[in-house]
């Protein structure tokens, strides 16, 4: 915009009455002054103002035509990033006995890990009892050779001799965990790997070995075969049951087994079975107690004394980032089944609990401000409220972009807000927030300085 030149004399005046003020000034901070002459002096400038005041108002094309048409210089913005502290470190509980091991899919990008492998681990390497979790390496096996086409499928029919019978007393007299078999019964081998592994009847794991194989040795080269076959190098089996503590293997390669027997649709539908009734064994309940709790969903328990407690479990955990989490995870040699139920959920809820929703953005909340020299100000505001979901203490990271607003009307957005936390990112409106008002024409009069 274009404006007129001040009136020349206009401004000479306007300038006197500055140097007589800043003498005035001078004598005044330099001797007592007498009150009559301070009243002469008032006057004095009293009169110049008033002259002044009639040479900048006179003619529309002098001082007070600029003045009051003088482009002003925009209003200044001054901003603050709206920064985000990073939640406290996830205070994760892993077992405080034994040895441990946990996998995690669906998180990589949060955990900072590979879907599936390994996150985290206690204890040693070593090789351990496994205990009854031999007995799904024994279903594995077997269904290698008689292979189920879903979950549903009953499979070849069982029927159970004297042999099969006495097997009861021969577990019985082991103090070993059992169920009935009564001569002559017989049960499908989805029925019958449903009684070996949800009450770990370890007859009935002798039994189907010796169905699938002819015998006991044959079932034990079978599984040695699959054992190497399937990788698990560090995982030795002796007999079908696990009551032998030569069962042994490491949480590594329980990891692996718990992968495998996951995604077996008949061993994982069994193993997530609370209770079964069948002919012949009755109501049976799944020595897995902790089924439904923390989002356990299997596998396998197994208890040897001495050898401890063991559990190898799935569970899905959903914390919030769409599809629940996968996991697997084990618990070997621990001093008791109340030392793993109580160690395994706390583990998954401590992992559950690590998740955070952050609140980033409140919508109105000031990220600054604009100011003017006469006075006015407006806010620059949050248009949206936002939250980020974060692991553990994982940094936020915000930045934010403004530009000068064109209307300058309240809810203008004149930019955004965008905060950054693992693999998630969101984004909200920078606003302009209130009104800037226009300075008055004694002050456009009265401070030429800042006009354009």
């Amino acid at each position: 915009m274009t404006t007129e030149q001040p009136h020349a004399d206009a401004l000479d005046d306007f300038n006197e009455l500055i140097r007589h003020e800043q003498e005035f000034a001078g004598r005044r901070s330099g001797r007592e002054i007498d009150p009559d002459a301070r009243r002469t002096r008032r006057r004095r400038r009293l009169w110049v103002t008033a002259v002044v005041l009639v040479l900048m108002l006179a003619g529309g094309g002098g001082y007070s035509g600029w003045a009051l048409t003088a482009p002003l210089a925009e209003p200044v913005a001054a901003t603050q990033v709206p920064e985000v502290a990073a939640p406290p470190a996830a205070d994760i509980a892993l077992p405080p006995e034994g040895a441990s091991a946990i996998a995690i899919s669906g998180a990589a990008d949060y955990l900072g890990t590979e879907d599936g492998s390994i996150w985290a681990t206690t204890g040693t390497e070593e090789p351990r009892p496994m205990a009854s979790i031999t007995k799904l390496i024994t279903a594995l096996v077997v269904l290698d050779a008689y292979p189920l086409a879903d979950a549903t499928d009953p499979g070849p029919t069982l029927t159970f001799d004297r042999a099969d019978h006495a097997l009861y007393d021969k577990y019985y007299v082991m103090g070993a965990t059992i169920a009935a078999m009564p001569i002559g019964s017989s049960m499908s081998l989805h029925d019958a790997l449903a009684t070996m592994l949800i009450p770990s009847a370890c007859n009935y794991a002798e039994a189907v070995a010796g169905w699938a194989f002819g015998s006991q040795g044959a079932f034990l080269r079978a599984a040695r075969d699959w054992l190497a076959v399937n990788g698990l190098t560090q995982t030795t089996i002796v007999e079908p049951t696990g009551i032998d503590p030569r069962n042994t293997s490491t949480p590594g390669d329980m990891i692996a087994l718990g992968r495998i027997a996951a995604a077996h649709p008949a061993v994982a539908e069994i193993a997530a079975t609370r209770g079964l009734s069948l002919p012949g064994p009755g109501w049976m309940n799944n020595t897995n107690s902790l089924l439904g709790q923390s989002g356990i969903t299997g596998l396998k328990t197994g208890t040897l004394d001495p050898g401890g407690s063991n559990l190898l479990y799935t569970a899905r955990l959903d914390v919030g980032i769409g599809a629940p989490l996968d996991i697997v995870g084990v618990l070997l040699g621990a001093s008791s089944r109340a030392a793993v139920n109580h160690s395994v959920p706390t583990l998954l809820e401590s992992i559950a609990g690590g998740f955070t929703e952050v609140t980033v953005a409140r919508r109105g909340q000031q990220v600054g401000s604009f100011s003017t020299p006469w006075g006015g100000a407006a806010r620059i505001v949050l248009g949206e409220e936002a939250s980020l979901l974060v692991w553990s203490d994982t940094p936020i990271l915000t930045t934010m972009q403004t530009s000068t607003p064109t209307t300058w009307e309240d809810g203008e957005v004149i930019g955004s807000a965008t905060w950054t936390a693992g693999p998630h990112t969101v984004t909200v409106p920078v606003e302009f927030d209130g009104a800037i008002t226009p300075p008055t024409s004694w002050w456009r009069l009265t401070n030429p300085g800042e006009l354009g």
